[in-house]
């Protein structure tokens, strides 16, 4: 299959090399030439521009930062011109159903070009990995014809047709969300908990054995409290832009956001106080210094162990 992929960020980078040893013909293009060092040394194509990438292509894929590089790339980079009548744009990236449109009204619909939105939930080590999940928006006969390129980056498991054109970006965005949402729930319950005195393990572990628990109290925040690492490998800049892509939609849609929209603040919060590029699960922090101390256990292998054999 010929494959154009834009975008080898943190993620990008990884499914592109998939793509590659899956033993697809990939060309591929990103702002930084250097970045396609390892795609070039395994055979792919380097194109100059977006165009040049889409030129010739069965499948366009993108994976790139936001809705306005996406539309950027696609229509005033040209890559939505210079596909094949009957090529298939898929797109990966964190977005939303309206970017697609317009995209598509501009120039897509009218040169036949088919598309899915194709999100994906599993951050860089999934990427790295080949484990991500993907949640498809589109035709069905669009998904099975991209369904072997899409296993080729994730777990095929977990590669979902979730509905039609625009479900895809949604289900992703709603995911952020809520896990966003879990994070500042969790942070604030465990920063009154122990500044009242209670042991955080037992806390969690409290937690962990009540109707109140989550994966994110078992797993995800272990991260945190075994090694104070805040997962650096997605940005509070991107964390903040899907929260606001999130909060827009709902209320594009007449659904009340408040809670969404108090959550988007507090992590807006922490971007202003740690960094652009902090990691997403610095708002933790924010919690940490309202308890008057740092979130960690002293024996965090003991306190997994017990999760997983529980």
């Amino acid at each position: 299959m010929r494959i154009g992929f834009i975008g080898l960020g943190n993620m990008g980078r990884h499914m592109a090399r998939h793509l590659i040893h899956a033993g697809h013909l990939v060309t591929v293009h990103d702002t930084r030439p250097e970045a396609a060092a390892e795609h070039l040394a395994l055979g792919a194509r380097w194109a100059d521009t977006p165009a040049e990438c889409a030129r010739d292509a069965e499948f366009l894929v993108t994976m790139l930062p936001n809705p306005r590089i996406v539309e950027d790339v696609l229509l005033r980079g040209g890559a939505a011109q210079a596909l094949p009548e009957g090529a298939l744009w898929i797109d990966m990236s964190t977005s939303t159903p309206a970017a697609a449109e317009r995209v598509a009204a501009e120039v897509l619909d009218a040169r036949r070009i088919r598309r899915l939105d194709a999100p994906v939930s599993g951050m860089a080590h999934g990427a790295e990995a080949g484990t991500l999940q993907i949640f498809v928006g589109g035709l069905d006969d669009d998904f099975r014809i991209a369904l072997p390129a899409l296993e080729a980056m994730g777990d095929p498991d977990r590669v979902l047709h979730v509905g039609p054109l625009g479900a895809g970006y949604t289900v992703k965005l709603m995911i952020n969300l809520l896990w966003f949402s879990h994070l500042v729930a969790s942070s604030e319950v465990l920063a009154m908990g122990v500044k009242a005195g209670v042991d955080l393990g037992v806390l969690r572990g409290a937690l962990l054995a009540s109707p109140a628990a989550s994966n994110f109290l078992e797993r995800d925040i272990m991260s945190v409290l075994a090694d104070g690492d805040y997962d650096d490998s997605f940005a509070m800049v991107l964390a903040c832009k899907d929260l606001g892509l999130a909060v827009d939609l709902g209320r594009d849609l007449g659904v009340a956001t408040e809670l969404s929209a108090l959550v988007e603040q507090i992590y807006r919060r922490s971007k202003a106080q740690h960094g652009d590029l902090a990691g997403e699960m610095s708002p933790v922090r924010l919690y940490e210094a309202l308890a008057g101390q740092e979130f960690r256990l002293p024996n965090p292998t003991e306190a997994l162990d017990g999760v997983l054999t529980a």
